[in-house]
């Protein structure tokens, strides 16, 4: 008697992500991922994929670091989680480094898991510290999805969850590329705009300001950042209110822009700083960091963020390991110039397809806003998915932001420690796929 074979490995993979795994916002890479290492993925096909976005935005150092791996091994069989009451040389040993890197008065941190947590109790020690409630972000702002972190995130996932807690504001995002105020040659007339915001911040107000949360460089809202001088004029709208400043620095902390900290470059502290992502290295770590004062008073007042994974001491040995690495290789050095190189290729690209409207970013951070004409600057969301989808079959995964209405924007971020080959290949490819799938969009509507 013969037998039927049974379904294929990858069909049946398939079927049981149909049948059991929760959809959570974006479709499936349709590849199954079974290995990494730099800055590459290793599909079970065999398929080698150049990783344009650090994973999740987090791989700074690439995939399997070996010095993050043997942190991690070593650790894991020493000392790997904790009551969270109690601590660690780890933990501390981090906190004390992470205090060494940023400029006075930020000297107090709490290690946590995810920029979302880290961001939920950056709002929730702002609104115990001022008294008020009432919170300030961006138009086009992602912070995360608990419930405060979702409250402040304006550039999807609002609809359909029911009403956000009182006193939520939103303000326009200096958007140079799309500018809403401008002064007398069409330039984007920021100043003209944060006034005019904050003016209707004031009428709103019951009295009750917080805490203004913002990126130094929007990611997940299109790679937009703040034209020089934004920072400070907003800290000093702030200061004005009895509000504290926090700067959500997830995708742009620890050298990706070119510096330490992507808010150096304005000369602007923040009076609550919260970082993740880049950390880990691509393990769960997220840190709040903030003064002694405001620490001070928040534990006076009896602050509360007390979680299963707060101050554990695996992942707080792989940030120190992270910040090992970023200071031996002088990753800052490197972003800077690796980021010129990758700057420089898409600006290359930008004068071959004019589908490409605009490319910004700092470092190795950078935004290439795609538009079906330049004079108009209309988007298309089906190019953005065509390009994305033609480059992962020439083998680089890429991430487009859909932007409501807009279209949309590429969101490239590969690790630091990437060689200027990978990134030519990068570009490579990103230059074969609108060669090829472009021309069909032009001249036609979305």
């Amino acid at each position: 008697m013969t037998t039927s074979p049974g379904p294929a490995p990858d069909d049946a993979f398939w079927t049981d992500v149909d049948r059991h795994v929760v959809r959570y916002g974006v479709p499936f890479v349709p590849e199954i991922i079974a290995g990494a290492a730099g800055s590459f993925v290793f599909a079970e096909s065999g398929r080698k994929i150049l990783d344009f976005t650090s994973g999740q935005m987090s791989a700074i150092l690439g995939h399997a670091h070996p010095d993050v791996v043997a942190t991690v091994q070593r650790q894991v069989a020493t000392l790997d989680h904790l009551y969270s009451g109690m601590l660690s040389r780890p933990v501390v040993d981090l906190s004390r480094r992470l205090a060494a890197s940023l400029p006075d008065p930020l000297d107090k941190a709490l290690l946590l898991t995810t920029g979302a947590e880290s961001n939920e109790a950056a709002i929730r020690m702002a609104k115990l510290v001022t008294g008020g409630h009432e919170i300030v972000s961006f138009a086009r702002s992602w912070h995360g999805m608990t419930q405060a972190a979702a409250n402040a995130t304006y550039s999807s996932g609002r609809k359909g969850y029911g009403p956000a807690a009182p006193g939520q504001f939103a303000i326009p995002t200096p958007y140079a590329y799309r500018p809403d105020f401008t002064g007398p040659g069409g330039e984007l007339d920021w100043r003209r705009q944060l006034d005019h915001a904050f003016a209707l911040i004031d009428a709103q107000s019951t009295g009750a300001l917080a805490a203004c949360i913002v990126e130094p460089v929007l990611s997940s809202g299109g790679v937009i950042e703040p034209p020089p001088g934004y920072l400070a004029a907003l800290k000093k709208k702030c200061e004005e209110r009895g509000m504290l400043l926090i700067l959500d620095e997830a995708q742009t902390g620890l050298c990706r822009t070119g510096s330490w900290y992507a808010f150096e470059r304005d000369g602007v502290v923040p009076d609550i700083l919260t970082l993740s992502k880049t950390l880990g290295a691509g393990l769960p770590l997220a840190a709040l960091v903030t003064s002694a004062e405001i620490e001070r008073t928040a534990y006076e007042r009896g602050f509360l963020f007390f979680t299963t994974h707060v101050s554990d001491p695996l992942v707080a040995a792989v940030g120190i390991t992270v910040l090992d690495v970023l200071e031996r290789e002088d990753m800052a050095e490197r972003a800077r110039d690796l980021g010129t190189c990758l700057r420089d290729g898409l600006l290359a690209l930008g004068e071959r397809h004019t589908v490409i409207g605009d490319v910004r970013g700092r470092g190795l951070l950078q935004g290439v806003e795609l538009v079906l004409d330049r004079e108009t600057k209309e988007g298309s969301d089906a190019l953005g998915t065509a390009v994305t989808r033609r480059c992962l079959e020439l083998g680089l995964h890429m991430n487009i932001v859909q932007l409501p209405g807009i279209g949309g924007t590429f969101r490239i971020a590969p690790p630091l420690t990437s060689t200027k080959e990978e990134l030519a290949l990068g570009l490579e490819i990103l230059d074969q796929a609108l060669d090829e799938t472009a021309p069909a969009f032009l001249g036609r509507a979305t």
